[in-house]
């Protein structure tokens, strides 16, 4: 299961998944993404997804991000 972010979306929890599926639109990428609720978060990482091939991992939490088109 993926999620994605939006501001219309309900807030997604910090670290609660290990995959998170994102798009051009959630650029720049930071971990954790902005719809994510903070209270149980790590300090936010920005990530460097396209310079990465399309994927990435948070070095906090380890959550893999994968870049859809």
């Amino acid at each position: 299961m993926s999620r994605t972010s939006s501001a219309a979306a309900t807030p997604i929890p910090a670290s609660a998944e290990n995959r998170y599926e994102v798009t051009r639109a959630d650029l720049p990428l930071s971990c954790p993404m902005p719809g994510m609720a903070l209270w149980n978060a790590h300090p936010k990482v920005y990530l460097p997804i396209v310079e990465d091939g399309g994927e990435s991992v948070c070095p906090y939490c380890g959550a893999h991000y994968l870049l859809r088109d």
